[in-house]
Protein backbone atom coordinates (compact mmCIF):
# COMPACT_ATOMS: atom_id res chain seq x y z
CA UNK A 1 0.00 0.00 0.00
CA UNK A 2 2.82 2.22 0.71
CA UNK A 3 4.63 2.41 -2.70
CA UNK A 4 0.71 2.54 -4.34
CA UNK A 5 -0.06 5.62 -2.24
CA UNK A 6 3.53 6.92 -3.49
CA UNK A 7 2.91 6.52 -6.81
CA UNK A 8 -0.07 8.13 -6.19
CA UNK A 9 1.63 11.12 -4.44
CA UNK A 10 4.17 11.25 -7.55
CA UNK A 11 0.93 10.97 -10.07
CA UNK A 12 -0.49 14.37 -8.05
CA UNK A 13 3.23 15.72 -8.25
CA UNK A 14 3.27 15.67 -11.83
CA UNK A 15 -0.26 17.28 -12.18
CA UNK A 16 0.86 20.32 -10.47
CA UNK A 17 3.60 20.78 -12.64
CA UNK A 18 1.65 20.39 -15.16
CA UNK A 19 -0.53 23.09 -14.38
CA UNK A 20 2.67 25.32 -13.59
CA UNK A 21 4.53 24.73 -16.61
CA UNK A 22 1.81 25.04 -18.89
CA UNK A 23 0.70 28.34 -17.78
CA UNK A 24 4.57 29.29 -18.90
CA UNK A 25 4.98 27.46 -21.73
CA UNK A 26 5.82 29.20 -24.85
CA UNK A 27 3.55 27.97 -27.00
CA UNK A 28 0.75 29.71 -25.06
CA UNK A 29 2.07 32.66 -25.79
CA UNK A 30 1.74 31.99 -29.93
CA UNK A 31 5.08 34.28 -30.97
CA UNK A 32 4.20 35.89 -33.97
CA UNK A 33 5.65 34.95 -37.58
CA UNK A 34 8.20 37.16 -39.95
CA UNK A 35 9.07 36.36 -43.22
CA UNK A 36 11.49 37.66 -45.68
CA UNK A 37 13.22 37.05 -49.48
CA UNK A 38 14.90 38.70 -52.03
CA UNK A 39 13.29 38.30 -55.46
CA UNK A 40 10.21 37.38 -56.92
CA UNK A 41 9.11 37.20 -60.29
CA UNK A 42 5.76 36.41 -62.23
CA UNK A 43 5.28 38.01 -65.59
CA UNK A 44 4.35 37.01 -69.20
CA UNK A 45 6.51 39.10 -71.62
CA UNK A 46 4.50 40.60 -74.75
CA UNK A 47 5.33 37.80 -77.58
CA UNK A 48 7.12 35.54 -74.78
CA UNK A 49 6.57 32.70 -72.38
CA UNK A 50 5.49 33.44 -68.81
CA UNK A 51 8.28 34.07 -66.56
CA UNK A 52 8.50 32.93 -63.06
CA UNK A 53 11.06 32.33 -60.11
CA UNK A 54 10.73 32.67 -56.11
CA UNK A 55 10.51 33.81 -53.97
CA UNK A 56 14.27 33.74 -53.75
CA UNK A 57 16.11 33.15 -50.84
CA UNK A 58 13.20 33.05 -48.25
CA UNK A 59 13.71 33.16 -44.60
CA UNK A 60 11.16 32.30 -42.12
CA UNK A 61 10.89 32.73 -37.96
CA UNK A 62 9.52 28.79 -38.53
CA UNK A 63 12.91 28.16 -40.63
CA UNK A 64 15.16 28.38 -41.88
CA UNK A 65 15.75 32.09 -40.23
CA UNK A 66 18.46 33.21 -42.44
CA UNK A 67 19.67 32.49 -46.27
CA UNK A 68 21.21 33.29 -49.25
CA UNK A 69 21.53 33.23 -52.63
CA UNK A 70 24.88 34.13 -54.37
CA UNK A 71 23.09 35.40 -57.95
CA UNK A 72 20.31 36.15 -59.97
CA UNK A 73 20.28 36.01 -63.82
CA UNK A 74 16.40 36.21 -65.45
CA UNK A 75 18.15 38.04 -68.65
CA UNK A 76 15.01 39.74 -69.52
CA UNK A 77 13.53 40.88 -66.41
CA UNK A 78 15.76 41.58 -63.55
CA UNK A 79 19.15 40.42 -62.73
CA UNK A 80 21.39 40.64 -59.13
CA UNK A 81 24.20 39.39 -56.90
CA UNK A 82 23.98 38.33 -53.77
CA UNK A 83 20.79 38.20 -51.65
CA UNK A 84 21.05 37.61 -48.00
CA UNK A 85 17.34 37.58 -45.66
CA UNK A 86 16.62 36.74 -41.96
CA UNK A 87 13.34 36.72 -40.17
CA UNK A 88 13.84 35.87 -36.11
CA UNK A 89 11.56 36.06 -33.08
CA UNK A 90 12.62 37.02 -29.76
CA UNK A 91 10.36 34.51 -27.82
CA UNK A 92 11.09 36.75 -24.43
CA UNK A 93 9.27 40.09 -25.40
CA UNK A 94 7.03 38.54 -28.55
CA UNK A 95 9.18 41.38 -30.72
CA UNK A 96 9.68 39.84 -34.58
CA UNK A 97 12.37 41.56 -36.82
CA UNK A 98 12.54 40.51 -40.81
CA UNK A 99 15.03 42.07 -43.35
CA UNK A 100 15.66 41.19 -46.93
CA UNK A 101 18.94 42.77 -49.25
CA UNK A 102 19.58 42.62 -52.71
CA UNK A 103 22.88 43.80 -54.01
CA UNK A 104 24.09 44.70 -57.33
CA UNK A 105 20.46 44.76 -59.36
CA UNK A 106 19.51 45.33 -62.61
CA UNK A 107 15.93 46.07 -64.35
CA UNK A 108 16.23 44.93 -67.88
CA UNK A 109 12.38 44.52 -67.91
CA UNK A 110 12.25 48.83 -68.12
CA UNK A 111 15.33 49.58 -70.36
CA UNK A 112 13.16 49.87 -73.48
CA UNK A 113 11.29 52.45 -71.35
CA UNK A 114 13.59 53.93 -69.11
CA UNK A 115 17.23 53.42 -70.31
CA UNK A 116 19.36 51.89 -67.05
CA UNK A 117 17.97 50.50 -63.89
CA UNK A 118 19.84 49.51 -61.23
CA UNK A 119 21.06 49.88 -57.75
CA UNK A 120 23.66 48.69 -55.92
CA UNK A 121 21.38 48.19 -52.75
CA UNK A 122 18.25 47.70 -51.97
CA UNK A 123 16.90 46.39 -48.57
CA UNK A 124 13.63 46.03 -46.82
CA UNK A 125 13.15 45.60 -43.43
CA UNK A 126 10.11 45.78 -40.25
CA UNK A 127 10.69 45.42 -36.70
CA UNK A 128 6.99 43.97 -34.86
CA UNK A 129 7.07 44.89 -30.68
CA UNK A 130 4.56 45.26 -28.62
CA UNK A 131 4.04 48.70 -29.39
CA UNK A 132 3.26 47.99 -32.71
CA UNK A 133 4.46 46.70 -36.64
CA UNK A 134 6.69 49.17 -38.54
CA UNK A 135 8.80 48.99 -41.72
CA UNK A 136 11.15 51.19 -44.11
CA UNK A 137 13.49 50.55 -47.32
CA UNK A 138 16.48 51.75 -48.21
CA UNK A 139 18.57 51.88 -51.35
CA UNK A 140 22.05 52.71 -52.12
CA UNK A 141 23.25 54.20 -55.33
CA UNK A 142 19.98 53.45 -56.96
CA UNK A 143 18.27 55.37 -60.34
CA UNK A 144 15.56 54.30 -62.25
CA UNK A 145 16.60 55.47 -65.66
CA UNK A 146 15.19 58.81 -67.44
CA UNK A 147 12.88 58.61 -64.27
CA UNK A 148 16.06 59.75 -62.05
CA UNK A 149 17.66 58.84 -58.61
CA UNK A 150 15.67 56.96 -56.13
CA UNK A 151 16.16 58.56 -52.58
CA UNK A 152 17.91 56.51 -49.65
CA UNK A 153 15.08 56.49 -47.69
CA UNK A 154 11.73 56.95 -50.33
CA UNK A 155 8.26 57.82 -48.56
CA UNK A 156 6.14 54.98 -47.99
CA UNK A 157 4.28 53.75 -51.00
CA UNK A 158 6.15 56.20 -53.45
CA UNK A 159 4.74 55.47 -56.95
CA UNK A 160 5.79 56.19 -60.32
CA UNK A 161 4.52 55.58 -63.44
CA UNK A 162 6.70 54.21 -66.70
CA UNK A 163 5.88 55.55 -70.10
CA UNK A 164 6.70 53.89 -73.18
CA UNK A 165 5.83 56.70 -75.76
CA UNK A 166 2.16 58.06 -74.84
CA UNK A 167 1.54 54.40 -73.16
CA UNK A 168 1.86 54.10 -69.70
CA UNK A 169 3.18 50.22 -69.17
CA UNK A 170 4.02 49.74 -65.89
CA UNK A 171 4.37 51.46 -62.14
CA UNK A 172 7.02 51.35 -60.09
CA UNK A 173 6.02 51.48 -56.29
CA UNK A 174 8.75 52.13 -53.69
CA UNK A 175 8.81 51.10 -50.20
CA UNK A 176 5.50 49.61 -50.58
CA UNK A 177 3.94 49.09 -47.35
CA UNK A 178 1.17 46.69 -47.20
CA UNK A 179 -0.76 46.55 -44.00
CA UNK A 180 -3.06 43.48 -43.53
CA UNK A 181 -6.45 42.44 -41.34
CA UNK A 182 -4.40 40.44 -39.52
CA UNK A 183 -2.25 42.94 -37.93
CA UNK A 184 0.56 42.23 -39.99
CA UNK A 185 2.88 44.75 -42.27
CA UNK A 186 4.68 43.55 -45.44
CA UNK A 187 7.28 46.04 -47.05
CA UNK A 188 7.92 45.58 -50.56
CA UNK A 189 11.27 47.86 -51.71
CA UNK A 190 10.68 47.85 -54.74
CA UNK A 191 7.20 46.50 -56.34
CA UNK A 192 7.10 46.69 -60.30
CA UNK A 193 3.54 46.46 -61.87
CA UNK A 194 3.22 45.60 -65.43
CA UNK A 195 -0.09 47.01 -67.08
CA UNK A 196 -0.86 44.45 -69.38
CA UNK A 197 -3.01 46.16 -72.59
CA UNK A 198 -2.28 45.45 -76.65
CA UNK A 199 -1.21 48.81 -77.65
CA UNK A 200 2.91 48.65 -77.16
CA UNK A 201 2.84 46.92 -73.73
CA UNK A 202 5.69 45.65 -72.10
CA UNK A 203 3.81 42.74 -70.84
CA UNK A 204 1.46 41.82 -67.33
CA UNK A 205 2.75 40.86 -64.08
CA UNK A 206 4.61 41.77 -60.78
CA UNK A 207 8.43 41.82 -59.99
CA UNK A 208 9.35 42.40 -56.49
CA UNK A 209 12.79 43.01 -54.95
CA UNK A 210 13.64 42.95 -51.84
CA UNK A 211 10.48 42.03 -49.54
CA UNK A 212 9.70 41.82 -45.26
CA UNK A 213 6.89 40.79 -43.74
CA UNK A 214 6.57 40.99 -39.55
CA UNK A 215 3.88 40.29 -37.06
CA UNK A 216 2.04 41.30 -35.21
CA UNK A 217 4.21 40.45 -32.13
CA UNK A 218 3.52 37.67 -30.06
CA UNK A 219 2.94 38.21 -26.70
CA UNK A 220 5.83 37.62 -24.24
CA UNK A 221 6.58 34.44 -22.21
CA UNK A 222 5.39 33.88 -18.84
CA UNK A 223 7.28 31.89 -16.78
CA UNK A 224 8.83 30.01 -19.46
CA UNK A 225 12.58 30.54 -18.18
CA UNK A 226 15.52 32.43 -16.63
CA UNK A 227 14.00 33.47 -12.96
CA UNK A 228 10.37 32.55 -13.87
CA UNK A 229 11.07 29.10 -14.30
CA UNK A 230 12.94 28.66 -11.03
CA UNK A 231 9.90 30.11 -9.84
CA UNK A 232 7.81 27.66 -11.26
CA UNK A 233 9.82 25.20 -10.22
CA UNK A 234 9.97 26.23 -6.27
CA UNK A 235 6.04 26.21 -6.66
CA UNK A 236 6.25 22.61 -7.37
CA UNK A 237 8.49 21.65 -5.04
CA UNK A 238 6.26 23.13 -2.23
CA UNK A 239 3.56 21.95 -3.08
CA UNK A 240 4.36 18.47 -4.60
CA UNK A 241 6.58 16.88 -1.69
CA UNK A 242 4.12 17.67 1.02
CA UNK A 243 1.44 15.93 -1.13
CA UNK A 244 3.33 12.72 -1.34
CA UNK A 245 4.87 13.06 2.53
CA UNK A 246 1.23 13.50 4.23
CA UNK A 247 0.07 10.57 2.29
CA UNK A 248 2.26 8.15 3.80
CA UNK A 249 2.60 9.06 6.97
CA UNK A 250 -1.10 8.98 7.04
CA UNK A 251 -1.13 5.41 5.91
CA UNK A 252 1.78 3.82 7.73
CA UNK A 253 -0.90 2.73 11.12
CA UNK A 254 -2.68 0.81 8.79
CA UNK A 255 0.55 -1.00 7.24
CA UNK A 256 1.68 -1.74 11.07
CA UNK A 257 -1.46 -3.42 12.07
Amino acid sequence: MKTHLLRRGGLLAAVVAGVVLIGAAPASAAPGDGSAYGVSVDVTLLGAQAVQAGPLAAASTNGPTTNSLAKVILPTVVTAGVINTEAKRDDQSGAVTAKASTADVGLPLLKAALGTVGAKVIEADCTATQKGVQGSSTFADANLGSLGDIPVTPAANTTLKVGLGAINVATVILNEQIKHSDGSLTVNAVHIKLLGGALGAIGSGDVIISSATCGPAGLPVPLASGAGLWIGLGLLGAIAVPVGTRIVRKRRPVTAA
